[in-house]
């Protein structure tokens, strides 16, 4: 049933706000890992940013795709609670007072233990529109964990016009997403891991 609510929810509400309202272009659709377990990184300006991702994926794909998002946020109030755990199946993580059952790495390997995909913002908040923050390291340790599984790189652009941090109101800019060659870390630090990576997204700005 909440698959059903899920997709109808793609079909009827994001795929006519995305495509009539905003509108966006994709540069580099064919490197998109489709139908298999990926880790997805992409910069964070912008609730839109999930959107603008989960939509890049088949429907039936996404009950297998969890956006990581703040507990503390996305489960404050039921209709907020509603939309974010059934229509677009976050992954909630705590930001706040780690223990070992609420680590977020632990949590988040548990899920790619069951062969689901996740969708990480490694800025570990939204920034200002258009300015890309340091990634945090914790994405190298849970990738470093799984050297496996392919990291699909996708850069948001001109979402954080659209809707930026503290904004309620939407504006309808363009936006782009550019999306990279999907990525394998193997005997990579997680420094070296978080590096490459950041070097990757600073390349695909410029596309």
């Amino acid at each position: 049933m909440q698959n059903i609510l899920r997709i109808l929810f793609h079909i009827f509400i994001v795929k006519p706000l995305l495509y009539i309202i905003i509108g966006y272009n994709v540069i580099g659709y064919k490197n998109l890992v489709i139908n298999k377990q990926v880790i997805i990184i992409a910069n964070h300006n912008s609730h839109l940013d999930t959107l603008l991702l989960l939509n890049l994926f088949p429907l039936k794909q996404l009950q297998s795709i969890r956006p990581v998002a703040a507990s503390e946020y996305f489960l404050q109030n039921p209709i907020i609670k509603f939309i974010s755990t059934v229509c677009l199946n976050i992954l909630p993580i705590s930001r706040v007072k780690f223990s070992k059952t609420n680590n977020p790495l632990r949590i988040m390997s548990e899920r790619i233990r069951e062969n689901d995909s996740l969708i990480i913002f490694p800025e570990g908040t939204r920034g200002n529109p258009e300015e890309m923050q340091r990634f945090k390291i914790g994405v190298g340790h849970l990738i470093r964990k799984f050297p496996d599984i392919l990291v699909q790189p996708i850069f948001v652009r001109g979402a954080g016009r659209n809707l930026p941090k503290g904004e309620v109101v939407l504006v309808p800019f363009f936006c782009d997403l550019v999306i990279g060659e999907s990525m394998k870390f193997t005997n990579k630090t997680k420094e070296e891991i978080v590096q490459e990576l950041e070097a990757r997204f600073k390349s695909m700005q410029a596309l």
